[in-house]
């Protein structure tokens, strides 16, 4: 297969965004990258699916109960300012695996097409209709020619495994396991809303660390949960139930999706037991994130605005926090912004790895920032691209059709860049962008662009030469069935106050 990659090899400046302080010390003094006696650490990689930022108890959760990874996060570092590098899983997870933005794999989203109604859809993008979809490309699979995360740590002997959830493809991109749900099963099977893979998952985990004590080890551990449908073990259900109806809420809150959060939750716990049992934790990362926000009608996201696929900060702020004892300080915070394409330079500077050359590295490594020096991530900017249509529901309708105040999409064909306390989006529907200052104003509720013009001039500056150099896909080609006023068709969506799922 053709390397589409090789334009790019060019390396695209590194800009960078930590403004912010990052608090706390290592709690040792030896480098982050190995120990004394030259040992690279053990790199343990936990990721769910749809989890969102507001859903774990050390973030304000108070309905769900995450104890183990509030346990984890206390144990190490919180990171208040993380991201995927994209608004749903298959981007996020190309960013992790390549360490690429989505422009550079032209993977926007599951299935490849825009979705909602076409005649809303003022530009011709690949979706529905037909024979729009060759307008540009939109691809579901990494190309084998990829260099992985997994085959750079391989570079320097580590052993690799990745569990569960894949969705980047028939190719495994070099890792020694592959496994979708800890008994064997092949990169193509899925196994959303089932009960019992999480503890599957956890199971072939926790043996692996323990086959590998003794040999510095990659385990990429992706949960299915909490992506619906919305099931759990019903035990663990009922508990919920019984929680939900002891006294008034705020909302109806989903005792199954709380289920579910448990369940992944308590791989968590299980994860670091076994790093313990197997007398590895002082030289083991564990780090926890999910790969984009909380679904509309599952989750609330408040009081991020939006949800899962838009990019808003609730569609793209997760949970993210990491732990590694003697090197990264219990209880330590960091306010830097991380992305997703931030894992794979990370992993290969822990690893003393050398970084893939057939392709371009848009992360930087994060490891100044577990060792509380911010410094070499001052001033960059982190981006987001999309040129597709998501329909939305819920609370996740934040976009209104073009030329009209219905609010319909999670998405729509936009680009973003957050540098600092600012981030401003750029909608190319309309040519407006809107601008928020995110420190201040966490829930996007002002848009400042017309109040801080040349800040908003200065970043769109800098968006537009960020999508040069990464070749970004624009939609320009006009829809000729384009009818803002046409009423809506199919199954609706999110009706009511917006309940989660039952």
């Amino acid at each position: 297969m053709k390397n589409t990659y090789a334009p790019f090899i060019a390396t695209l400046a590194l800009l960078g965004l930590g403004l912010f302080p990052c608090h706390g010390q290592p709690g040792a003094s030896r480098d982050a990258r190995a120990d004394d006696e030259g040992k690279r650490p053990n790199i343990i990689f936990i990721m769910a699916d749809d989890l969102g930022w507001a859903d774990v108890g050390y973030n304000g959760a108070p309905f769900y109960e995450t104890p183990h990874i509030d346990a984890l996060c206390t144990s190490g570092m919180q990171f208040n300012h993380g991201y995927p590098g994209a608004g749903n899983c298959m981007p996020s997870r190309s960013c992790i695996m390549t360490g690429m933005y989505t422009p550079r794999t032209q993977m926007w989203t599951p299935g490849t097409l825009s979705k909602g109604n076409t005649r809303y859809m003022k530009f011709l993008v690949p979706s529905r209709g037909g024979k729009e979809n060759n307008v540009f490309p939109s691809l579901q699979q990494l190309e084998p020619s990829v260099v992985s995360a997994a085959e750079t740590l391989k570079q320097v002997g580590y052993r690799t495994a990745h569990l569960g959830k894949w969705h980047l493809g028939p190719d495994g991109q070099g890792f020694d396991r592959n496994d979708t749900n800890g008994k064997g099963a092949g990169l193509d099977k899925k196994f959303y809303g089932n009960p019992d893979v999480a503890e599957w998952l956890t199971d072939a985990a926790v043996d692996y660390i323990k086959q590998n004590r003794d040999h510095p080890f990659f385990v990429y551990l992706c949960h299915w949960d909490v992506h619906g449908p919305i099931r759990a073990r019903s035990k663990v259900v009922e508990a919920y139930r019984k929680k939900l109806a002891g006294k008034q809420w705020d909302k109806d809150w989903n005792p199954t999706y709380a289920a579910m959060i448990e369940a992944v939750d308590t791989s968590v716990g299980r994860v670091r037991q076994a790093v313990r049992d197997a007398g590895i934790a002082g030289n083991t990362l564990l780090i926890f994130t999910s790969d984009n926000g909380g679904a509309s009608g599952a989750t609330w996201s408040e009081p991020l605005k939006g949800a899962k696929g838009a990019f808003y900060e609730g569609g793209i702020r997760v949970p993210l926090c990491m732990s590694w004892p003697g090197t990264i300080k219990p209880g330590s915070t960091c306010d830097t912004p991380v992305t997703g394409v931030d894992w794979l330079p990370t992993f290969a500077e822990l690893a003393g790895a050398p970084l893939p050359t057939r392709q371009p590295v848009d992360g930087a490594s994060v490891v100044p920032l577990m060792q509380g020096k911010p410094g070499a991530l001052a001033d960059r900017a982190i981006f987001w691209h999309y040129p597709l249509y998501l329909q939305g529901s819920a609370h996740g309708k934040v976009i209104p059709v073009h030329g009209t105040e219905r609010m319909y999409w999670r998405a729509t064909p936009s680009s973003i860049i957050r540098r600092g306390d600012w981030k401003l989006m750029q909608f190319f529907e309309s040519g407006k962008t809107e601008l928020y200052n995110i420190r201040q104003d966490i829930a996007e509720k002002t848009d400042l662009s017309t109040k801080h013009p040349e800040k908003a001039s200065e970043l769109l500056k800098e968006l537009q030469q960020w999508q040069a150099g990464t070749r970004a896909t624009i939609p320009t080609k006009l829809n000729p069935a384009f009818n803002p006023a046409a009423p809506e068709t199919g199954k609706k969506r999110g009706k009511g106050k917006g309940k989660p799922r039952k």
